[in-house]
Protein backbone atom coordinates (compact mmCIF):
# COMPACT_ATOMS: atom_id res chain seq x y z
CA UNK A 1 0.00 0.00 0.00
CA UNK A 2 1.11 3.80 -0.86
CA UNK A 3 0.48 7.05 1.10
CA UNK A 4 -0.82 9.58 -1.15
CA UNK A 5 1.67 12.30 -1.26
CA UNK A 6 1.68 16.04 -0.17
CA UNK A 7 0.41 17.84 -3.32
CA UNK A 8 0.83 21.31 -3.89
CA UNK A 9 -2.08 22.83 -5.61
CA UNK A 10 -1.71 25.06 -9.25
CA UNK A 11 -1.04 24.76 -13.11
CA UNK A 12 2.57 25.24 -12.42
CA UNK A 13 5.11 26.96 -9.65
CA UNK A 14 7.97 27.51 -11.73
CA UNK A 15 7.41 31.75 -10.59
CA UNK A 16 6.97 30.60 -6.87
CA UNK A 17 10.45 28.89 -7.11
CA UNK A 18 12.31 32.02 -8.70
CA UNK A 19 10.26 34.36 -6.01
CA UNK A 20 11.47 32.18 -3.37
CA UNK A 21 14.75 30.64 -4.73
CA UNK A 22 16.74 28.96 -1.75
CA UNK A 23 13.63 28.68 0.22
CA UNK A 24 11.18 27.04 -2.17
CA UNK A 25 11.49 23.89 -0.83
CA UNK A 26 12.32 24.27 2.60
CA UNK A 27 9.22 26.48 2.96
CA UNK A 28 7.20 23.30 1.75
CA UNK A 29 9.09 20.62 3.52
CA UNK A 30 8.15 22.59 6.53
CA UNK A 31 4.19 23.42 6.04
CA UNK A 32 3.65 20.18 4.58
CA UNK A 33 5.82 18.70 7.81
CA UNK A 34 7.41 16.38 5.26
CA UNK A 35 10.76 15.70 3.63
CA UNK A 36 8.67 14.98 0.17
CA UNK A 37 6.09 16.33 -1.76
CA UNK A 38 5.07 16.59 -5.64
CA UNK A 39 4.39 19.79 -7.51
CA UNK A 40 4.50 21.31 -11.19
CA UNK A 41 7.99 22.98 -12.26
CA UNK A 42 8.84 23.95 -15.66
CA UNK A 43 5.31 23.06 -17.36
CA UNK A 44 6.28 19.35 -15.79
CA UNK A 45 5.50 17.12 -12.91
CA UNK A 46 7.96 17.32 -9.93
CA UNK A 47 8.98 15.82 -7.10
CA UNK A 48 10.72 17.96 -4.67
CA UNK A 49 12.56 16.14 -1.60
CA UNK A 50 15.14 16.81 1.21
CA UNK A 51 17.11 15.65 3.97
CA UNK A 52 19.92 12.36 4.74
CA UNK A 53 17.10 9.93 3.76
CA UNK A 54 16.16 11.56 0.70
CA UNK A 55 19.65 12.51 -0.15
CA UNK A 56 20.27 8.91 -0.01
CA UNK A 57 18.08 7.70 -1.95
CA UNK A 58 18.44 10.83 -4.71
CA UNK A 59 21.70 9.18 -5.07
CA UNK A 60 20.91 5.29 -5.57
CA UNK A 61 21.62 4.69 -9.39
CA UNK A 62 18.85 2.18 -9.06
CA UNK A 63 16.33 4.41 -8.13
CA UNK A 64 17.23 7.67 -10.17
CA UNK A 65 19.34 8.69 -13.64
CA UNK A 66 20.84 12.04 -14.94
CA UNK A 67 20.24 11.54 -18.45
CA UNK A 68 18.12 14.17 -19.66
CA UNK A 69 16.88 15.31 -16.63
CA UNK A 70 18.87 18.69 -16.57
CA UNK A 71 16.70 21.49 -17.95
CA UNK A 72 17.59 22.76 -21.51
CA UNK A 73 18.68 26.20 -19.86
CA UNK A 74 21.16 24.22 -17.21
CA UNK A 75 23.07 22.27 -20.28
CA UNK A 76 23.33 25.69 -22.48
CA UNK A 77 24.76 27.19 -19.27
CA UNK A 78 26.34 25.36 -16.46
CA UNK A 79 26.64 21.80 -17.71
CA UNK A 80 26.98 22.12 -21.49
CA UNK A 81 25.83 19.13 -23.64
CA UNK A 82 27.29 15.64 -22.69
CA UNK A 83 28.97 16.68 -19.71
CA UNK A 84 29.60 14.72 -17.02
CA UNK A 85 26.67 15.54 -15.28
CA UNK A 86 24.36 14.15 -18.02
CA UNK A 87 25.82 10.63 -17.86
CA UNK A 88 24.85 7.55 -15.98
CA UNK A 89 25.99 3.98 -15.56
CA UNK A 90 29.37 2.56 -17.41
CA UNK A 91 30.01 5.48 -18.75
CA UNK A 92 29.79 8.24 -15.84
CA UNK A 93 31.65 6.41 -14.13
CA UNK A 94 34.27 5.59 -16.67
CA UNK A 95 34.20 9.79 -17.56
CA UNK A 96 34.05 10.47 -13.72
CA UNK A 97 37.32 8.53 -13.44
CA UNK A 98 39.58 10.96 -15.32
CA UNK A 99 38.09 13.57 -13.21
CA UNK A 100 39.18 12.02 -10.21
CA UNK A 101 42.54 11.21 -11.97
CA UNK A 102 43.26 15.06 -11.42
CA UNK A 103 42.29 15.24 -7.52
CA UNK A 104 45.78 13.08 -6.70
CA UNK A 105 47.39 14.92 -3.29
CA UNK A 106 49.89 15.81 -6.07
CA UNK A 107 48.25 17.45 -8.31
CA UNK A 108 45.80 19.11 -5.61
CA UNK A 109 48.94 20.62 -4.06
CA UNK A 110 50.00 21.76 -7.30
CA UNK A 111 46.89 23.77 -7.44
CA UNK A 112 47.23 24.76 -3.82
CA UNK A 113 50.68 26.40 -4.43
CA UNK A 114 49.42 27.77 -7.65
CA UNK A 115 46.68 29.36 -6.05
CA UNK A 116 49.00 30.94 -2.94
CA UNK A 117 51.35 32.58 -6.16
CA UNK A 118 48.14 34.00 -7.58
CA UNK A 119 47.68 35.56 -3.72
CA UNK A 120 50.95 36.97 -3.83
CA UNK A 121 50.66 38.89 -6.99
CA UNK A 122 47.14 39.92 -5.97
CA UNK A 123 48.16 41.57 -2.73
CA UNK A 124 50.75 43.51 -4.40
CA UNK A 125 47.90 44.74 -7.13
CA UNK A 126 45.64 45.68 -4.38
CA UNK A 127 48.43 47.18 -2.04
CA UNK A 128 48.19 49.82 -4.77
CA UNK A 129 44.38 50.45 -4.73
CA UNK A 130 42.14 52.60 -3.26
CA UNK A 131 39.45 50.05 -2.80
CA UNK A 132 38.74 46.73 -4.24
CA UNK A 133 35.57 44.95 -5.16
CA UNK A 134 36.69 41.53 -3.67
CA UNK A 135 34.04 39.55 -5.46
CA UNK A 136 35.17 40.27 -8.96
CA UNK A 137 38.82 40.88 -7.77
CA UNK A 138 38.81 36.70 -6.48
CA UNK A 139 37.21 35.60 -9.69
CA UNK A 140 40.07 37.22 -12.44
CA UNK A 141 42.26 35.69 -9.63
CA UNK A 142 40.85 32.45 -10.07
CA UNK A 143 40.57 32.49 -13.79
CA UNK A 144 44.14 32.89 -13.50
CA UNK A 145 44.75 29.62 -11.16
CA UNK A 146 42.23 27.93 -12.94
CA UNK A 147 44.10 27.87 -16.53
CA UNK A 148 47.53 27.58 -14.99
CA UNK A 149 46.55 23.92 -12.93
CA UNK A 150 44.45 23.03 -16.30
CA UNK A 151 47.33 23.76 -18.52
CA UNK A 152 45.37 25.88 -20.64
CA UNK A 153 47.34 28.77 -22.06
CA UNK A 154 45.91 32.16 -21.74
CA UNK A 155 47.16 35.37 -22.18
CA UNK A 156 46.50 38.41 -18.99
CA UNK A 157 44.71 39.93 -22.26
CA UNK A 158 42.12 37.29 -22.29
CA UNK A 159 41.45 37.19 -18.61
CA UNK A 160 39.32 39.85 -17.90
CA UNK A 161 36.65 38.66 -21.37
CA UNK A 162 37.15 34.83 -20.27
CA UNK A 163 36.31 35.76 -16.45
CA UNK A 164 33.37 37.22 -17.60
CA UNK A 165 32.27 34.44 -19.64
CA UNK A 166 32.93 31.34 -16.91
CA UNK A 167 31.11 33.55 -14.38
CA UNK A 168 28.23 34.54 -16.82
CA UNK A 169 27.40 30.81 -17.04
CA UNK A 170 26.92 30.09 -13.51
CA UNK A 171 24.92 33.14 -13.09
CA UNK A 172 22.59 32.96 -15.68
CA UNK A 173 21.20 29.42 -15.28
CA UNK A 174 17.98 30.86 -12.95
CA UNK A 175 18.18 34.08 -14.89
CA UNK A 176 15.52 35.29 -17.82
CA UNK A 177 15.88 37.12 -20.73
CA UNK A 178 18.72 38.77 -21.78
CA UNK A 179 20.84 37.65 -18.80
CA UNK A 180 20.11 34.08 -19.10
CA UNK A 181 21.28 34.59 -22.81
CA UNK A 182 24.03 36.25 -22.14
CA UNK A 183 25.28 32.93 -20.00
CA UNK A 184 24.49 30.64 -23.45
CA UNK A 185 26.33 33.14 -25.64
CA UNK A 186 29.87 33.24 -22.97
CA UNK A 187 29.60 28.92 -23.44
CA UNK A 188 29.60 29.15 -27.17
CA UNK A 189 31.98 31.67 -27.12
CA UNK A 190 34.07 29.82 -24.93
CA UNK A 191 33.38 26.41 -25.92
CA UNK A 192 34.68 27.65 -29.26
CA UNK A 193 37.80 28.66 -28.36
CA UNK A 194 38.45 25.52 -26.05
CA UNK A 195 37.78 23.39 -29.17
CA UNK A 196 40.26 24.50 -31.33
CA UNK A 197 43.32 24.75 -28.24
CA UNK A 198 41.93 20.60 -28.34
CA UNK A 199 42.55 19.87 -32.07
CA UNK A 200 45.80 21.93 -31.17
CA UNK A 201 46.99 19.49 -28.61
CA UNK A 202 45.67 16.82 -30.49
CA UNK A 203 48.26 17.54 -33.47
CA UNK A 204 50.88 18.74 -31.52
CA UNK A 205 50.49 22.13 -31.62
CA UNK A 206 50.16 22.77 -28.02
CA UNK A 207 51.77 20.68 -25.36
CA UNK A 208 50.39 20.99 -21.93
CA UNK A 209 51.68 18.75 -18.83
CA UNK A 210 50.72 15.29 -18.71
CA UNK A 211 49.28 16.24 -15.36
CA UNK A 212 46.93 19.19 -16.49
CA UNK A 213 43.27 18.56 -18.06
CA UNK A 214 43.70 20.28 -20.62
CA UNK A 215 45.90 16.88 -21.59
CA UNK A 216 44.30 14.59 -19.85
CA UNK A 217 40.64 15.56 -21.52
CA UNK A 218 42.13 16.28 -25.13
CA UNK A 219 43.26 12.23 -24.74
CA UNK A 220 40.81 10.79 -22.98
CA UNK A 221 39.01 7.58 -24.63
CA UNK A 222 35.87 6.61 -24.08
CA UNK A 223 34.72 2.74 -23.69
CA UNK A 224 34.36 2.25 -27.00
CA UNK A 225 38.41 3.51 -27.38
CA UNK A 226 37.53 6.49 -28.94
CA UNK A 227 38.88 10.12 -28.65
CA UNK A 228 36.07 12.46 -27.33
CA UNK A 229 34.21 14.43 -29.57
CA UNK A 230 36.15 18.00 -29.86
CA UNK A 231 32.50 20.00 -28.49
CA UNK A 232 32.61 17.19 -25.73
CA UNK A 233 36.58 17.61 -24.59
CA UNK A 234 36.03 21.26 -24.41
CA UNK A 235 32.86 21.31 -22.10
CA UNK A 236 34.59 18.94 -19.81
CA UNK A 237 37.46 21.32 -19.65
CA UNK A 238 35.03 23.81 -18.77
CA UNK A 239 33.66 21.72 -16.34
CA UNK A 240 36.90 22.50 -14.05
CA UNK A 241 37.54 26.22 -14.96
CA UNK A 242 33.96 26.90 -14.41
CA UNK A 243 33.67 25.46 -11.30
CA UNK A 244 37.17 27.20 -9.61
CA UNK A 245 35.53 30.26 -10.87
CA UNK A 246 32.81 29.83 -8.67
CA UNK A 247 34.78 29.00 -6.05
CA UNK A 248 34.07 33.09 -5.58
CA UNK A 249 31.27 32.97 -3.70
CA UNK A 250 32.61 30.55 -0.92
CA UNK A 251 35.46 33.03 -0.66
CA UNK A 252 33.07 36.25 -0.37
CA UNK A 253 30.95 34.48 2.00
CA UNK A 254 34.50 33.21 3.71
CA UNK A 255 35.09 37.24 4.40
CA UNK A 256 32.13 38.36 5.22
CA UNK A 257 32.08 35.56 7.78
CA UNK A 258 35.29 36.83 9.37
CA UNK A 259 33.69 40.32 9.66
CA UNK A 260 30.30 39.00 11.29
CA UNK A 261 32.39 36.93 13.61
CA UNK A 262 35.66 38.52 14.57
CA UNK A 263 35.66 36.16 17.96
CA UNK A 264 36.46 33.49 14.38
CA UNK A 265 39.02 35.46 13.38
CA UNK A 266 40.95 35.62 16.72
CA UNK A 267 40.39 31.87 17.46
CA UNK A 268 41.95 31.56 13.34
CA UNK A 269 44.63 33.69 13.66
CA UNK A 270 46.31 30.88 16.04
CA UNK A 271 47.26 28.80 13.41
CA UNK A 272 45.30 25.51 14.15
CA UNK A 273 44.77 24.06 11.07
CA UNK A 274 41.55 21.82 12.41
CA UNK A 275 39.83 24.99 13.55
CA UNK A 276 40.72 26.33 9.72
CA UNK A 277 39.09 23.01 8.48
CA UNK A 278 36.03 23.37 10.17
CA UNK A 279 35.68 26.90 9.83
CA UNK A 280 35.74 26.49 6.19
CA UNK A 281 33.00 23.66 6.36
CA UNK A 282 30.76 26.06 8.58
CA UNK A 283 30.94 28.59 5.41
CA UNK A 284 30.04 26.07 2.90
CA UNK A 285 27.20 24.52 5.23
CA UNK A 286 26.01 27.75 6.53
CA UNK A 287 25.64 30.18 3.36
CA UNK A 288 24.04 29.57 0.42
CA UNK A 289 25.49 28.63 -2.67
CA UNK A 290 23.62 25.98 -5.28
CA UNK A 291 20.16 25.50 -4.06
CA UNK A 292 18.85 22.29 -5.53
CA UNK A 293 19.98 19.21 -8.26
CA UNK A 294 18.06 17.35 -10.56
CA UNK A 295 16.84 13.82 -11.79
CA UNK A 296 14.71 11.75 -13.19
CA UNK A 297 13.52 8.73 -11.48
CA UNK A 298 14.86 5.69 -13.40
CA UNK A 299 11.95 2.95 -12.59
CA UNK A 300 9.12 3.03 -10.41
CA UNK A 301 9.64 2.34 -6.69
CA UNK A 302 8.21 2.88 -3.41
CA UNK A 303 9.80 4.68 -0.56
CA UNK A 304 8.29 5.86 2.75
CA UNK A 305 4.91 4.67 1.66
CA UNK A 306 5.05 7.09 -1.53
CA UNK A 307 4.96 5.99 -5.33
CA UNK A 308 7.79 7.64 -7.47
CA UNK A 309 6.90 6.95 -11.11
CA UNK A 310 9.57 6.26 -13.81
CA UNK A 311 10.58 9.81 -16.09
CA UNK A 312 9.47 11.79 -13.02
CA UNK A 313 11.38 15.01 -12.39
CA UNK A 314 12.78 14.95 -8.87
CA UNK A 315 14.81 17.84 -6.95
CA UNK A 316 17.03 17.36 -4.23
CA UNK A 317 16.83 20.22 -2.05
CA UNK A 318 20.44 20.85 -1.04
CA UNK A 319 20.75 24.67 1.08
CA UNK A 320 17.34 22.71 2.92
CA UNK A 321 19.25 19.39 3.59
CA UNK A 322 22.05 21.68 5.19
CA UNK A 323 19.69 23.66 7.11
CA UNK A 324 17.64 20.58 8.40
CA UNK A 325 16.76 20.95 11.91
CA UNK A 326 16.95 16.76 12.12
CA UNK A 327 20.29 16.75 11.02
CA UNK A 328 22.11 20.11 12.36
CA UNK A 329 21.43 21.96 15.50
CA UNK A 330 20.53 25.38 15.28
CA UNK A 331 20.76 25.45 11.92
CA UNK A 332 20.71 28.89 11.31
CA UNK A 333 23.54 29.89 13.83
CA UNK A 334 27.15 29.81 12.12
CA UNK A 335 29.16 27.42 14.64
CA UNK A 336 32.26 25.90 13.19
CA UNK A 337 31.86 23.36 16.57
CA UNK A 338 29.67 21.94 14.79
CA UNK A 339 32.48 20.16 12.93
CA UNK A 340 34.36 18.97 15.92
CA UNK A 341 33.72 15.69 15.98
CA UNK A 342 31.67 15.66 12.72
CA UNK A 343 31.59 12.17 11.20
CA UNK A 344 31.51 13.07 7.73
CA UNK A 345 27.90 11.92 6.20
CA UNK A 346 27.97 12.31 2.22
CA UNK A 347 24.32 12.93 2.19
CA UNK A 348 23.48 14.68 5.56
CA UNK A 349 26.48 17.61 4.31
CA UNK A 350 25.77 18.60 0.52
CA UNK A 351 26.43 21.69 -0.34
CA UNK A 352 28.39 20.77 -3.67
CA UNK A 353 26.32 17.20 -4.45
CA UNK A 354 26.05 14.14 -1.99
CA UNK A 355 27.06 10.38 -2.35
CA UNK A 356 30.27 8.49 -3.32
CA UNK A 357 32.89 10.57 -5.24
CA UNK A 358 34.53 7.91 -7.76
CA UNK A 359 31.10 6.18 -8.35
CA UNK A 360 28.35 8.60 -7.85
CA UNK A 361 27.51 12.37 -8.86
CA UNK A 362 28.84 13.73 -5.64
CA UNK A 363 31.10 16.81 -7.23
CA UNK A 364 34.96 16.05 -8.30
CA UNK A 365 36.04 19.37 -7.48
CA UNK A 366 34.78 19.19 -4.06
CA UNK A 367 38.39 18.54 -2.83
CA UNK A 368 39.95 21.61 -5.22
CA UNK A 369 37.09 23.72 -3.15
CA UNK A 370 37.93 23.22 0.21
CA UNK A 371 41.95 23.38 -0.71
CA UNK A 372 41.40 26.93 -2.27
CA UNK A 373 39.25 27.72 0.68
CA UNK A 374 42.01 26.80 2.72
CA UNK A 375 44.95 28.27 0.83
CA UNK A 376 42.13 31.43 0.41
CA UNK A 377 41.39 31.62 4.02
CA UNK A 378 45.18 31.83 5.37
CA UNK A 379 46.01 34.71 2.71
CA UNK A 380 42.84 37.07 4.53
CA UNK A 381 43.96 35.69 8.19
CA UNK A 382 48.07 36.23 7.47
CA UNK A 383 48.76 37.13 4.64
CA UNK A 384 46.96 40.88 4.34
CA UNK A 385 45.48 43.50 6.33
CA UNK A 386 42.29 45.23 5.10
CA UNK A 387 39.52 47.67 6.09
CA UNK A 388 35.86 46.87 5.42
CA UNK A 389 33.88 50.00 5.25
CA UNK A 390 30.41 50.67 5.46
CA UNK A 391 28.34 49.23 2.99
CA UNK A 392 25.25 47.33 1.91
CA UNK A 393 26.56 43.22 3.00
CA UNK A 394 22.74 41.67 3.09
CA UNK A 395 22.37 38.84 0.56
CA UNK A 396 19.55 37.50 -0.97
CA UNK A 397 18.15 34.11 -0.94
CA UNK A 398 16.57 34.63 -3.79
CA UNK A 399 18.93 35.29 -6.13
CA UNK A 400 20.89 32.48 -7.77
CA UNK A 401 23.59 32.33 -6.76
CA UNK A 402 23.67 34.37 -4.02
CA UNK A 403 26.44 37.25 -3.10
CA UNK A 404 26.03 39.84 -1.00
CA UNK A 405 24.81 42.53 -2.42
CA UNK A 406 28.14 45.21 -2.46
CA UNK A 407 30.08 42.00 -3.69
CA UNK A 408 32.39 43.41 -0.55
CA UNK A 409 34.10 46.34 -0.88
CA UNK A 410 37.69 46.28 0.79
CA UNK A 411 40.02 49.31 1.54
CA UNK A 412 44.01 49.91 2.94
CA UNK A 413 45.23 46.65 1.81
CA UNK A 414 48.53 46.32 3.33
CA UNK A 415 50.77 43.08 3.11
CA UNK A 416 51.68 41.12 6.09
CA UNK A 417 54.01 39.20 4.49
CA UNK A 418 55.14 37.26 1.66
CA UNK A 419 52.47 34.33 1.14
Amino acid sequence: MSNSMPHEEGMDHTLSLLREGYMYILNRRRSFNSDVFETRLLGKKAICMGGKEAAEIFYDPEKFKRESSAPNRIKQTIFGKSGVQTLDGEDHKHRKEMFMSLMSPNNLNRLTKIVKEEWETTAEKWSQKDQVILYEEVQKMLCRAACRWAGVPVSEDQIDSLTNDLEAMYESAAAIGPDHWKGRNARNRVEKWLQEMINKVRDGEIQPPEETALHRFASYRNLDGNLLDTETAAVEVINILRPIVAISIFINFLVLALHHYPEERKKLETGEEKYAEMFIQEVRRYYPFFPLIAALVKKDFTWNNYQFEKDTLTFLDLYGTNHDPQLWENPDVFNPNRFADWGGSPFGFIPQGGGDYMMGHRCAGEWVTIEVMKASLDFFINGINYDIPDQDLSYSMVSIPSIPNSKIMIQNVKKQRDY
